[in-house]
Formats: structure tokens, sequence, C-alpha cells
């Protein structure tokens, strides 16, 4: 197998005694200590350990960045979430990371999040939790306004459309509360 050479070092995380594990579909193999290797194929918690994540995913070595990719896409947890919205995987690495998914897995889909963590859906009725000025309108959308029926914006789980005083406007999903 191609890759890293075979130390006793954990790839993601540093731990001692870490054993060879393939990166698929490529030829390729990095050590993993056992609680990493269990992450690949196991469920992954909120959990210190993945923390690691925030390095290996910026490694040099394209199996490592792979992994890593992978693995923070099953962490349920807004700091990986924000991670992912800055890392960049050269086209083939990107590739190679989303070919070798489990069956059926897909990248994570965005989910948008009101300021207390609740899932937020198309159509739903948000309120503002503090005054928000408008640029671009002149006024200010004052708290406790209610913003019925939503829209998510497709690309960023940061932000939502709604009207507010007849205008159309774009808002943070951390300044709104679901009702």
């Amino acid at each position: 197998m191609k890759g890293l050479s075979m130390t006793s070092q954990c790839a993601l995380c540093g731990t001692p005694d870490a054993q060879p594990t393939a990166v698929p579909p490529m030829d390729a193999a990095v050590p993993l200590c056992a609680i990493c290797r269990s992450g690949t194929s196991g469920a992954i918690t909120d959990d210190p350990h993945w923390r690691c994540l925030n390095d290996a995913v910026w490694s040099a070595e394209p199996a490592v960045q792979v992994l890593a990719w992978r693995m923070l896409h099953r962490v349920d947890a807004g700091w990986a979430r924000d991670l992912l919205d800055i890392v960049y995987l050269e086209p083939e690495v990107q590739a190679w990371a989303e070919a070798g998914m489990a069956e059926g897995e897909q990248p994570a889909d965005i989910i948008h999040r009101d300021s207390n963590g609740t899932v937020l859906a198309q159509g739903d009725t948000v309120h503002l939790i503090k005054d928000l000025p408008v640029k671009g309108a002149g006024f200010t959308a004052k708290r406790g306004t209610a913003v019925r029926g939503i829209s998510l914006v497709a690309d960023n789980a940061g932000q939502i459309e709604g009207r507010v005083a007849g205008q159309r406007i774009v808002i943070l999903t951390e300044f709104v509360k679901k009702s």
C-alpha cells in the first residue's frame, strides 16, 4: 500500500501504537490508533478526542486529509461543520474522499440551526433575538419580530431568508429562535 511510512504513531491524533489502516478506494494506508480506527466505521460522537481532526485535515498527506474529511462529516458538532466550511482539498483528493464514503453515505447536508441549536426547516417561523440593522434598507429589524415562512440558504448553514417590514432580507441563524 502506498502512503505514509508505517510509524507507530497515529496519523490523526498522534497516539502511539497505531496500526496500518486502509483508505479506500485507493491503494493507501495510514497508521491509526484503536479509537481513530473504530471511528472510521463506527459512530462518532462529539468527544474531545476528535478535536485532533482540526490539525489532521490540514496534513500534507492526502490519505490523512481524506480520512479527516470523512470523519468530520460524521461528527455532529458545530466546530466540525465550521471546519468543513473552510477546508480546501485538491479536486482529486476531494473526489477520493467522496468516493470512499460508506455505501449510501453522503457528505452531510447543510443543516440550519437557530441560536439554541434547534433544526430549522423551510417555511418555519422564527423570532429575532436582538435588534438587527438591515444594511441597504435603512431600518432596524426589532428584537421579537416574527419572520414567517423562512427560506433556507442552500449553501450556507448560517443564513436564512425572510420578510421583515416588507423587505426580503438575509438573516444569520445565530440571531433567530424557532417559534
